[in-house]
């Protein structure tokens, strides 16, 4: 009997039973006060994880979660559209597809000066501080760059978009609710992150964290209809959205982030930092090597988890990514052109040690029925030291 199907993708990731119930209930108008009740709930546990993920419990936000139906992209274009204009320099840093992503945003709605490396290098710091100027309106930043597994700096990115008094706006879809964040300490004006990722909710609901700061600043006459962000704020103010809302997903992301606050963000964070090590660390125990080399204040990924593909199976994994999928796991390949040159798997989420530990050994079961001889043994050992840690 095969073992039960596991999602190790980065997103979207498996869902709780009790998240998944709360997707069955009858359906109620989303003008209704039992709608209404249930966006508090969500807005009240977002503002927890926004404002309270750091390992120390100290609180580091101030500003306002707002619930959007759309997917973190929305989110995205929503921060660029409501504080920038086709007159405004916006500097967008890109060491990956998301990244990219958030350039290619703001070509539509201003004028960007990019900053970019290859992707799965570290910015370097000096050419960040040439880039944004005086004339800089908005900096933008993928935190945890899901394509490539790296952590960007965006502590000390924050501290240049700060001193040059320019609109701090981060992607932090992959890191919110499974790692540090810390708004205030970072310089943070917008926050965007899905429900799909971190937070362990359904695809097709996301959350922009909006400080004050960036509020004053804020048009919303000059944004997409759908993303006016004036609007979103006036609706949020009583637990509603301007359009139509999502009713079952809101639902769901609602006993999602009460779940969250009910194991605590430092908890939660150790938890996933412990699990990215032991995936690291027993893959490298089988002789995988990673494939992002990160330098400077750029760190591995504690979400998901990037590997190089052996050189006999780059350009031509079919065969190790099949011998996955017979083993009822799903994890990811490469985006781009690092498509045939590595694989990523995600701890994001409520994974349990165990899930981890048949993720590491799935990998070495199939890399060796794909001819790449993996040591399957020393890599669960390394995974189980780390896990007990």
């Amino acid at each position: 009997m095969s073992e039960e199907f596991l999602l190790l993708n980065p997103g979207p990731v498996p869902l709780s039973e009790e998240v998944r119930r709360a997707m069955d209930q009858p359906m109620v108008s989303h003008r209704s006060a039992e709608f209404e009740a249930v966006y508090e709930r969500a807005q009240d546990g977002l503002e927890y994880v926004f404002s309270e993920s750091t390992l120390d419990g100290e609180s580091t936000g101030d500003g306002t979660p707002l619930i959007l139906n759309g997917t973190a992209t929305m989110g995205m274009e929503m921060a660029v559209a409501n504080l920038t204009d086709e007159d405004s320099e916006v500097v967008a840093l890109v060491n990956g597809k998301f990244g990219r992503r958030f350039k290619r945003i703001a070509d539509r709605h201003a004028d960007v000066t990019p900053v970019e490396v290859e992707w799965g290098e570290a910015f370097d710091l000096g050419a960040v501080e040439a880039a944004v100027t005086d004339d800089t309106e908005m900096v933008t930043v993928v935190h945890n760059e899901t394509s490539t597994g790296l952590l960007n700096p965006v502590s000390e990115v924050g501290e240049v978009a700060r001193d040059r008094d320019a609109t701090f706006v981060v992607d932090g879809v992959t890191s919110i609710g499974g790692d540090e964040f810390r708004i205030d300490d970072w310089s943070v004006d917008v926050a965007v992150t899905d429900g799909q990722k971190a937070l362990a909710a359904p695809p097709g609901i996301s959350t922009v964290y909006v400080t004050d700061r960036a509020i004053e600043r804020a048009d919303g006459e000059g944004a997409p209809f759908y993303e006016d962000i004036d609007w979103h704020l006036r609706k949020a103010d009583t637990h509603q959205t301007p359009f139509t809302s999502a009713v079952p997903l809101f639902r769901a992301l609602a006993v999602a982030v009460e779940g969250i606050e009910s194991e605590g963000m430092p908890r939660r964070i150790r938890r996933h930092r412990r699990q990215a090590r032991a995936f690291r660390e027993g893959f490298a125990a089988m002789g995988l090597d990673r494939f992002p080399d990160p330098a400077g204040p750029t760190e591995l990924s504690n979400t998901l988890t990037a590997i190089e593909l052996p050189e006999e199976l780059k350009g031509d994994a079919g065969a190790f990514f099949d011998a996955v999928a017979e083993r009822n796991v799903s994890i990811s390949g490469g985006q781009a052109h690092l498509g045939g040159e590595i694989f990523r798997v995600s701890n994001m989420g409520n994974l349990a040690p165990d899930q981890i530990l048949r993720g590491v050994r799935v990998v070495g079961e199939a890399m060796n029925d794909a001819g790449v001889d993996c040591d399957v043994e020393a890599g669960l050992a390394a995974a189980r030291d780390e896990l007990d840690q």
